[in-house]
C-alpha cells in the first residue's frame, strides 16, 4: 500500500496576511479557496509549480486568540535553489528566527509563529 503526502494544515489568524507572507517569502500562491456558507471558516490551499504538495491555511471565525503551537518543534522544510538569495530576502523581511551555520540551515517564522526550515540544495 502506498500513500502520497498532499498537504499540511496551519491555522492562521489573518488569511490575507498569511498569503502575503507565504507569497513573498516562499513564492507560494493560492491554488484554490473554500469558504463556509455561514462564514465560519476559510480554507486556502497554496503551492507552487515545483511540487504538487500544498500548504493548507485555515482561518476560523470563532478562534480570535493566538494559536498555541507548542514548542515549535514541528516545521515544514523548503529547499532553496539559491540559498544566498533566499537568506538575503528573509533577512530583509526580518523573519529569520534561528540560524545554524554549522548545519547550513536557517528557519523563518510566519506571522502566526510557525517555523519553516530553509535548506540549500544538496547533492
Amino acid at each position: 500500500m502506498k500513500f502520497k503526502m498532499i498537504h499540511e494544515n496551519y491555522n492562521v489568524q489573518d488569511i490575507d496576511r498569511s498569503l502575503a507572507f507565504y507569497n513573498k517569502a516562499l513564492g507560494l500562491t493560492e491554488n484554490r479557496r473554500k469558504t463556509a456558507p455561514d462564514g465560519s471558516y476559510i480554507i486556502v490551499y497554496a503551492g507552487n509549480d515545483t511540487t504538487p504538495f500544498e500548504l493548507e491555511l485555515t482561518w476560523l471565525k470563532d478562534h480570535p486568540q493566538k494559536y498555541d503551537i507548542g514548542e515549535e518543534e514541528f516545521h515544514l522544510a523548503f529547499e532553496a535553489e539559491d540559498f544566498d538569495a533566499a537568506h538575503a530576502l528573509h533577512s530583509e523581511m526580518g523573519c529569520i528566527c534561528f540560524e545554524n551555520p554549522a548545519m547550513g540551515i536557517y528557519f523563518i517564522q510566519d506571522p502566526d509563529g510557525y517555523w519553516l526550515e530553509i535548506l540549500p540544495v544538496r547533492s
